[in-house]
């Protein structure tokens, strides 16, 4: 919903912030309160955009929280600076640059070890306020002082110096900041996010640079919650030193899980629940110092039960509700006459040239071949997988390769694609020494591959999958256009229509991907290769846990794909690849053993002793 229709949202949350004050205090909810929300809401909206949509679990974010706020606060209190709104914003840009710094850190790791650098550098924040910088910050005391926000219109001056007053202000800047999250998640740049989130091996095997991506989150999650804790200095008059304390992190954290990770609403209904509960513990029962321990048993049961948060809750129920959820789903991907249809496309497939992107660098010569190893080896300690391996592929050639378990053909696979580096020799793809490249820009030269486990990105839907790949060749590794809608893509719209049309997925283009049949599940793997245009595609065991059915229409359906195309097939299933190939190479321990046509490669002594182990022995 957030996705597609964010007109309606915006006007729906417009109408829930104007109808708040008139509800939330007869719920018991005081106007200080509400507005604490609006902020906590606001500093979690940039939170969800980095854990969220990218997958990236800071528990530094109190570091960026508290800078934002202090800078504002200080220009305000000690430079005596007069203008309120613009503090804020400089607070919010001191921040973005601390992020983009930490973030070139920090980002070097994934996991828990990202996670990690960002608990000691929370730690680091708090030390750094309390003592070097205690005569800017106020150190424990922090800055008091802060004057109330206004607005001078020419003709008269806008003062928010009481709360509602203050709620009117604070919920304009919530609003501002949803609507730019809003734009940010439906831009290509968010498509990526979330694919980055999924599944970052395949963002970048397709043509991304995750790590500029990733830092870009990083950036606009620290710029929220700079602005954030401007805010807050702005409401309370003073800029409290707890703003950089870890439990601020782990607040927000709990907030977002509450409510929804990956809806940008879920940090302001996890802020109201959070709050009001806190409030509600602590004066209506008078809890003491256990109201934390009640607090947390209460987080426990949400997260538990909630799994996806009150947003994500509401959303499953109005998906049930509706019709379209995964039960109505699975049912319409079990018709046997959806199946059949499928069946009856892989024996018809249209004939689809896809033409590369103008920015796409161009071949350094237009020789007979497209690909050439030369000396290949790769060496892990004392054991060598590939040795000496000489390799070249002709223009329009459909290359076979075939060995049997342990020969050494994966990593070979591999080096071709430059996922893993060679020890020694030299890879020429199209004219241009790719050796040490990285896989990200050989995709974008045009050489890409699918791979033998399916590596897709399973919470999207198939649409959105090849829509993921088609962005990269369109748009190029890194571009920030953050406010572009996905559509407005020059050609990518009809690049998705032609890919999902060539795989035979158009029927199931708007299923999540986890709820595809294995065999569909297979050629949307080889789409996410195709919808990047590759010169060279290499298909990585694409029959791999086939049934016989599937397999048969898998092999007509790479038949159709091969029509113009330069591709190499991986595979243990013999008939298909002598169905296929033009030629083949087998590789025995780590080398090659012979080159030749099916018809040679079948009458070859030596390649039926590598795959029988000597037919002829007593």
């Amino acid at each position: 919903m957030v996705r597609k229709r964010p007109v309606l949202v915006e006007a729906l949350t417009a109408v829930g912030l104007i109808a708040a004050p008139f509800v939330l205090p007869h719920l018991g909810f005081s106007p200080a309160t509400i507005n604490r929300i609006l902020i906590w809401g606001l500093f979690g909206i940039g939170f969800d955009i980095l854990f969220g949509f990218t997958g990236l679990l800071s528990f530094g974010q109190s570091a960026f929280y508290g800078t934002g706020g202090m800078v504002a606060a200080y220009l305000l209190t000690q430079v005596n600076f007069p203008y309120t709104i613009p503090a804020v914003f400089v607070g919010a840009i001191v921040a973005g640059v601390v992020g983009y710094v930490i973030g070139l850190i920090a980002l070097r790791r994934t996991g828990i070890y990202f996670a990690m650098i960002t608990v000691a550098i929370a730690e680091v924040f708090f030390f750094v306020e309390f003592n070097p910088l205690s005569a800017f910050t106020g150190g424990e005391n922090g800055l008091p002082g802060v004057p109330s926000p206004s607005i001078f219109l020419g003709f008269m001056t806008l003062k928010f110096n009481t709360d509602w007053s203050m709620y009117v202000f604070l919920a304009f800047w919530y609003f501002v900041g949803l609507v730019i999250a809003l734009r940010i998640v439906r831009s290509p740049v968010g498509a990526v996010l979330s694919a980055i989130r999924d599944n970052p091996l395949r963002a970048a095997a397709v043509g991304h640079n995750i790590q500029g991506y990733k830092l870009t989150a990083f950036v606009i999650a620290a710029v929220y919650a700079g602005f954030a804790g401007g805010l807050l200095g702005l409401m309370q008059g003073f800029m409290p030193p707890d703003a950089f304390m870890f439990d601020t992190s782990g607040q927000l954290i709990m907030q977002t899980a509450i409510g929804g990770a990956g809806t940008l609403f879920g940090p302001l209904v996890g802020a109201t629940v959070w709050l009001y509960l806190s409030d509600f513990f602590q004066t209506t029962l008078h809890l003491g110092a256990t109201w934390k321990l009640v607090l947390g048993i209460v987080f426990v049961l949400l997260v538990v039960f909630l799994r996806r948060g009150i947003v994500g809750g509401l959303v499953q129920l109005w998906q049930f509700a509706t019709g379209r959820g995964p039960t109505h789903r699975e049912a319409a991907a079990s018709d046997p006459h959806a199946v059949a249809a499928s069946a009856v496309a892989a024996a018809a497939a249209p004939v689809i040239e896809f033409v590369p992107s103008p920015r796409r660098p161009k071949p350094a010569n237009g020789g007979e071949l497209i690909l050439e190893a030369t000396g290949l080896t790769k060496r892990y300690g004392g054991i060598v997988a590939n040795n000496n391996i000489d390799f070249s592929v002709k223009r329009g050639e459909l290359r076979g390769i075939i060995g049997p378990n342990g020969a050494g053909k994966s990593t070979f696979f591999k080096m071709l694609t430059c996922e893993v580096h060679p020890t020694e020799g030299r890879i020429t793809f199209e004219g241009r020494d790719i050796t040490g490249f990285g896989v990200t820009q050989v995709c974008q030269f045009g050489l890409t591959k699918s791979y033998q486990v399916n590596q897709l990105f399973t919470r999207l839907t198939v649409r959105e999958n090849v829509t993921i790949a088609a962005l990269a060749e369109k748009r190029g590794p890194f571009r920030l256009d953050l406010f572009r809608s996905v559509g407005g893509v020059d050609g990518l719209t009809q690049r998705v229509e032609d890919t999902l049309k060539l795989v035979h997925l158009t029927e199931r283009a708007e299923l999540p991907v986890s709820e595809l049949a294995y065999g569909e599940k297979r050629r949307l793997e080889i789409g996410l290769a195709l919808a990047t245009a590759p010169s060279l595609l290499l298909l990585d065991e694409p029959l791999a846990g086939m049934s016989p059915r599937e397999r048969l229409e898998t092999v007509q359906l790479l038949k159709s794909i091969a029509r113009g195309r330069t591709m190499i097939v991986i595979d243990h299933d013999m008939d298909a690849i002598f169905e296929l190939a033009e030629k083949i190479t087998v590789l025995r321990e780590g080398s090659v053993l012979v080159e030749g046509t099916p018809e040679e490669i079948k009458a070859n002594a030596a390649v039926q002793e590598a795959y029988l182990g000597g037919v002829h022995a007593p």
